[in-house]
């Protein structure tokens, strides 16, 4: 095998696990319209992802397009940052701590460990 052929695998192979990391989670919609399929989250975080709509899907702070767009690709779209298990939990925080949020502790936990699963399955 030649090196330029090595490196066309290489490239290839990291090519199809970036795609397979992302085919885990099905969005439904357009824009601002952007949803994750709710049949794909099993009973136990059915309550949970409702509260994910509700309650990051603000009009004075953001839509949900948002939310789905940083834990589906694992980038966060403000601060082109990886979105990760370390920034979903920062996140969590920051969203029960703002103002009007209506996240209180238990619901940011509740949040979080949605967002652990989620960013596990993209």
């Amino acid at each position: 095998m030649t090196r330029s052929t090595r490196i066309a695998a290489a490239v290839c192979a990291a090519c199809l696990i970036a795609l397979t990391a992302h085919a885990g989670l099905k969005v439904i919609g357009e824009g601002a319209d952007r949803r994750f399929d709710p049949a794909q989250f099993p009973p136990e975080y059915q309550a949970s992802y409702k509260l994910m709509e509700a309650r990051c899907n603000v009009a004075d702070c953001h839509d949900f397009q948002r939310t789905v767009d940083a834990i589906a690709t694992g980038v966060a779209t403000v601060t082109n940052t990886p979105f990760d298990k370390a920034a979903a939990k920062a996140y969590g925080v920051k969203m029960m701590r703002m103002p009007n949020s209506g996240i209180d502790k238990a619901e940011a936990k509740q949040l979080v460990e949605l967002m652990y699963y989620m960013i596990d399955q993209r």
